[in-house]
């Protein structure tokens, strides 16, 4: 569960209640593609329940799931069978088939062949914390997290969102950490990082388990080249990748967390106060780290940082429900995220 973060402020004025969470999410459920469909989205129940809620709360922490499944048809496949059509009319009538007939012969293809294409599926862990006022959505995509946040702003009275801005960049911070060889407090820095050039040639340097702490990579900051992304790790608790743009990528929580932890622990719940109960304290300190937050937009009476307790388990009706582990990506590389 959150393997990549995308994290936004949600507006002060907002207010909504479980129930209506629930009743706005369930107008979109998720459907798979029916024959002709290429897409579909919607909600599905994030503890793989059918006729499950859509929205579930583990100790005040809401977390839903978006799913998405797509008809795979490849482009070659598509284009044999266009050939064909454009062939067939040729003989037929004498003619080679026009642009504007060729792109219907095409759509045409696609309506022939989605009915036996391979599907796949993928879903996005969507979580909503209240108290601080966040939005995380667990995707490297802005594209797909852009498309979340659509529906959701849709669906949602009054819910208005800003992606969450530093006053530092996050590009200028690892660059002088790794310069100066000093990381922030309660951070580390790993053996993974990007570093581009920011003049025409755009040239790359990539290290991957590599120690960092060394005069080359000094002399390529000093050189020009700027970091896009730095293996982090924090409070020996979590290890994730940093990039330019304030995503968290590979993120990982590492054996500590899980020292307390009883051996038939387990379950959606136990997942959820994990993962919510540790990013809840990283974000504050990553945001705290690159100079604090910069109140632009829907962020400016927001605040910025998380509350300092952890979430205890606990499920909307005060007892631990659902299935033994929670639901998985069919094809988690292979994903529409």
């Amino acid at each position: 569960m959150f393997k990549n973060l995308i994290v936004y402020r949600i507006a002060p004025g907002w207010q909504c209640d479980l129930t209506q969470l629930e009743e706005a999410l369930a107008r979109t459920p998720f459907l798979e593609c029916g024959a002709t469909q290429e897409r579909s989205t919607g909600w599905a129940a994030p503890r793989g329940e059918a006729h499950g809620l859509l929205a579930e709360s583990v100790a005040g922490q809401w977390i839903l799931r978006f799913m998405a499944e797509a008809k795979v048809v490849p482009g070659s496949v598509v284009a044999r069978r266009v050939k064909e059509k454009a062939e067939r009319i040729e003989k037929e009538t004498g003619r080679k088939p026009g642009k504007k007939e060729s792109k219907e012969l095409k759509d045409e293809a696609m309506l022939d062949l989605l009915p036996m294409a391979f599907t796949k599926q993928g879903s996005m862990w969507v979580w909503i914390d209240q108290a601080a006022r966040t939005l995380v959505l667990d995707t490297g995509s802005q594209a797909r997290a852009d498309e979340v946040v659509s529906l959701l702003t849709e669906a949602l009275p009054g819910f208005a969102l800003a992606l969450v801005h530093t006053h530092t960049s996050p590009q200028a911070a690892m660059a002088h950490w790794l310069a100066t060889q000093e990381p922030p407090a309660g951070f580390s820095v790993d053996r993974e990082c990007e570093l581009k050039a920011a003049d025409e040639a755009k040239a790359v340097v990539r290290y991957a388990r590599h120690p960092l702490d060394i005069e080359e990579v000094q002399a390529h900051i000093a050189a020009g080249k700027l970091p896009t992304r730095l293996a982090l790790t924090w409070d020996e608790r979590v290890s994730f990748v940093l990039t330019e743009g304030l995503q968290i990528k590979k993120l990982a929580f590492l054996d500590t967390v899980f020292e307390d932890k009883a051996a038939d622990d387990g379950g959606f719940d136990t997942d959820v106060a994990i993962a919510t109960g540790e990013i809840a304290r990283l974000l504050p300190d990553l945001i705290e780290a690159l100079g604090g937050e910069a109140q632009l937009g829907v962020a400016a009476s927001a605040s910025a940082s998380a509350p300092a307790s952890a979430p205890v388990l606990a499920s909307r009706s005060g007892s631990v429900t659902g299935p033994a582990t929670a639901p998985v990506d069919t094809d988690p590389d292979n994903a529409p995220f």
